[in-house]
């Protein structure tokens, strides 16, 4: 369960909630251009376009959730189990596990269009990073400032979707949502007007009723809807410590609270993080579910240069800023 949104306000951010039961060892990773980067089927890079995101490091390895490089393209995987297929390695195909795919294209592709030119021979494969790591089910969403696509390995396939909307959720396959969106365009953020009866005289009780019938359940369907509404009704100052916090608060009107949804063997599915990026300074903000506090890491110049990854480990207590705090 996760939910991803691209937001263009003066600089174009990316960023998603990553709903999970669990944590799996992830930390603020910013892979330099010169740390070598191998695949299994693939020549490995010796240089590459730096990348920053969310990862966890295995046998030295970062293994990306979500993640921007330097020249502006992102790309997030969520889940989409039931549905994700992938195949065995075909000669005449250009074979990517699926955990190599961000690095493979973010270390090679400035832009959407870029990317997709790379995908045009792609075979995600049935390959697992180890034994103990076995291939998680998902599908992508990569955008930039002019394009947003969703990339899905299905049965009949990789499929790539144009994605206008600049949300993704997970499942059904996105062909569903091409049209789901129709359900609600009389939605509204605006005061409602009576289309009910000309001659009955209904008038509104409170504020926000033009959105009666915004779903706030946290299936992905709905998720998807409510993302998009509120994304796309924004509105806020165009610098960057507001777009900062309006782009939390849209993440924050899909999130999972604790309890709220249990999985079928029992466990509590959260948001465990949320994530922003600007793109345009190379910053990853995040806020984890023990500790809303937005945190920040810039993408710089020095930290590019290196062979080594680096890595920045996420808070997990509450801090909490008290202005009267007499002991």
């Amino acid at each position: 369960m996760c939910t991803c949104i691209t937001f263009n306000n003066g600089d174009f951010y990316f960023g998603r909630n990553l709903d999970l039961e669990y944590r799996f060892g992830e930390q603020v990773v910013i892979t330099p251009r010169n740390y070598r980067i191998k695949f299994k089927e693939n020549p490995e890079y010796t240089s590459h376009y730096g990348m920053i995101g969310m990862a966890t490091v295995v046998e030295n390895y970062p293994l990306y959730a979500e993640a921007a490089n330097e020249k502006g393209l992102c790309m997030a995987g969520l889940n989409f189990p039931g549905n994700a297929s992938y195949k065995e390695v075909k000669k005449e195909a250009v074979n990517v596990a699926p955990y190599e795919l961000i690095p493979w294209l973010l270390g090679r592709c400035s832009t959407v269009k870029e990317a997709r030119e790379m995908l045009t021979d792609v075979n995600i494969i049935n390959q697992p990073f180890t034994a103990n790591l076995p291939c998680a089910p998902l599908h992508w969403m990569l955008a930039d400032r002019e394009e947003c696509i969703v990339l899905e390995a299905v049965e009949e396939g990789v499929k790539i979707y144009e994605n206008p909307w600049g949300v993704l959720t997970n499942n059904p396959p996105f062909p569903f949502y091409q049209s789901y969106l129709c359900n609600y365009m009389n939605l509204s953020s605006q005061p409602p007007i009576n289309r009910f009866a000309e001659k009955l005289d209904l008038n509104p009780y409170g504020q926000g009723m033009g959105g009666i019938g915004l779903p706030g359940d946290a299936s992905p369907a709905s998720r998807f809807v409510k993302a998009a509404f509120l994304k796309w009704n924004s509105k806020c100052a165009q610098e960057e410590n507001a777009n900062i916090s309006q782009f939390f608060h849209i993440l924050d009107g899909v999130s999972m609270v604790q309890g709220s949804v249990i999985t079928p063997e029992g466990k509590c599915d959260i948001t465990t993080y949320s994530c922003c990026i600007n793109t345009d300074q190379g910053t990853y903000y995040y806020k984890t579910y023990e500790n809303n506090q937005i945190q920040a890491v810039r993408m710089q110049e020095s930290h590019l240069t290196g062979q080594e990854l680096l890595t920045y480990p996420l808070p997990t207590t509450q801090n909490i800023n008290w202005q009267n705090k007499t002991s």
